[in-house]
C-alpha cells in the first residue's frame, strides 16, 4: 500500500503575533519547512540560522519572497560552538525584540557499524545532535527566565530514540539523549512558564538521509509504514508548530511520535 502525500495543509493563524528562531533552516528539510511553516501560520518575525553562509541567504530571500513576510532574518552559526549558540540567540534577542519560539533542529547524521566506527564519528553526530541541542537549549532558557515572559521550546527528535536500526548507534543515542534533556529541562523550565517539548519523526525524505542512506534501506524502511510512505517535511513542521503554539499549553516534556510505522 502507498497512500498518496495529502494536499498542504493551509496556516490557522497558531502562532500569530510570535517571533521565531530556527536552526539548521536553509536545507530542503524539517528546518526550512518550519520556518515556512512558522511564517504561514502568522508568526511576526523569523531568524533562520545554519553553518552554509550562502545556502543560508538563499534560504532567508526563498521565505521572504514565498512568504511576503518583511522581517525575516539569517544568522550564520555552528551548534557545536559556545560562542556560535551565544551569538546566534543574542542576534535573534535582539532582531526580534525577543525570541517566543525556539525551534532545535540542527542535527547530524551518519551510516556507520558500530564495530567500524571510530571514535570522531561518534563525537561528531552526539556534538552535533545532542550537545547543539543542549547548548541551544540552555542558553535560551537563560535568556528566557531573565527576560520574563515565558516561551517555547521544540526539539527535534527521532523515533530512533526508540527504536533499533543497524548502523544508527551514534545518531539514535544522541536522539534517545535529546528526549530525555526535553524531559528534564521542562521541569525546570516550568518554574518560569517556558514550555519544552520534542518531535519524533519516522522516516522523512530529506537531503541528509538521501545521502547517508542506500536506495533499498530507504525502501525497506517506507515499506514498515502503515501509508506506505515517507512523511514530508511540512508534515512534521506541522507538529512542531501545533506544541509550539498555545494548542499545547498543557504539554511540557513531551515526546510526539509523528510516525506511521506499524511495527
Amino acid at each position: 500500500m502507498n497512500l498518496k502525500t495529502p494536499e498542504y495543509v493551509p496556516g490557522h493563524g497558531l502562532i500569530t503575533g510570535k517571533s521565531v528562531l530556527v536552526t539548521a533552516a536553509a536545507g530542503a528539510g524539517i528546518g526550512f519547512s518550519a520556518a515556512t511553516r512558522a511564517a504561514e501560520e502568522g508568526a511576526r518575525a523569523i531568524v533562520l540560522s545554519d553553518i552554509h553562509e550562502g545556502r543560508l541567504a538563499a534560504a532567508v530571500e526563498k521565505l521572504k519572497t514565498e512568504s511576503g513576510l518583511a522581517e525575516i532574518y539569517g544568522r550564520v552559526g555552528n551548534v557545536a560552538v559556545e560562542d556560535d549558540v551565544r551569538g546566534l540567540i543574542d542576534f535573534a534577542e535582539e532582531s526580534l525584540g525577543g525570541v517566543d519560539i525556539l525551534v532545535n533542529n540542527a542535527g547530524l547524521g551518519t551510516s556507520k557499524l558500530l564495530i567500524e566506527m571510530e571514535d570522531e564519528e561518534w563525537h561528531r553526530v552526539i556534538d552535533v545532535t545532542l550537545n547543539g541541542t543542549m547548548r541551544m537549549t540552555r542558553y535560551m532558557m537563560r535568556v528566557m527566565k531573565a527576560r520574563g515572559r515565558g516561551g517555547v521550546i521544540v526539539n527535534n527528535a527521532s523515533v530512533l530514540g526508540w527504536r533499533a536500526q543497524k548502523e544508527q548507534a551514534h545518531y539514535a543515542a544522541a536522539k534517545a539523549g535529546v528526549m530525555a534533556l526535553t524531559r528534564c529541562a521542562a521541569l525546570e523550565a516550568a518554574e518560569f512558564d517556558v514550555r519544552i517539548n520534542a518531535v519524533a519523526p519516522s522516516i522523512v525524505l530529506h537531503p541528509m538521509l538521501r545521502k547517508s542512506a542506500s536506495e533499498e534501506l530507504l525502501a525497506e524502511l517506507e515499506s514498515k509504514e502503515a501509508y506506505g510512505r515517507a512523511a514530508e517535511a511540512w508534515e512534521v513542521a506541522n507538529v512542531m508548530m501545533f506544541l509550539a503554539s498555545d494548542y499545547s499549553s498543557y504539554m511540557t516534556g513531551e515526546v510526539v511520535s509523528v510516525s506511521s510505522q506499524r511495527s
